[in-house]
């Protein structure tokens, strides 16, 4: 994992949770790396780990079960997936569109370039 100077590397494991989560890397009901673990594979301080596991917990999506570890919470996939689709149009969304103004893209531009990417997704597939 590449972290960025944008965000605490906290945030940026959490984030990373939350896209194995809604991935299926980490299904629902199922362990996921301990703080140590995952702070040895990310080469951070398990204090860092905690801080986003912390916040997983605050958030419902994993729960941890004594001397068993940490698993992922039931329905966590569905909570998470429907928190970054809001997220991604509240954020990323309404700065591309403003982006696409500014440079005059307009939406039959976008629909172009969505059909050659997804052409290009499949090949790679293939």
């Amino acid at each position: 994992m590449q972290f960025n100077d944008n965000q605490p590397i906290w945030f940026q494991i959490y984030d990373h949770a939350c896209r194995a989560i809604v991935s299926g890397r980490w299904p629902e009901r199922e362990r996921i790396p301990s703080i140590r673990e995952l702070a040895v594979t990310l080469q951070v301080n398990p204090n860092t780990v905690m801080r986003a596991y912390d916040k997983l917990g605050s958030d419902g999506l994993i729960l941890i079960r004594r001397g068993m570890g940490f698993f992922v919470a039931e329905g966590s996939q569905a909570r998470t997936l429907e928190a970054q689709r809001h997220e991604f149009i509240r954020v990323e969304l309404h700065t591309m569109f403003a982006r696409m103004d500014e440079l005059g893209i307009d939406m039959n531009d976008l629909q172009t370039l969505h059909n050659n990417y997804l052409k290009r997704k499949s090949h790679e597939l293939y």
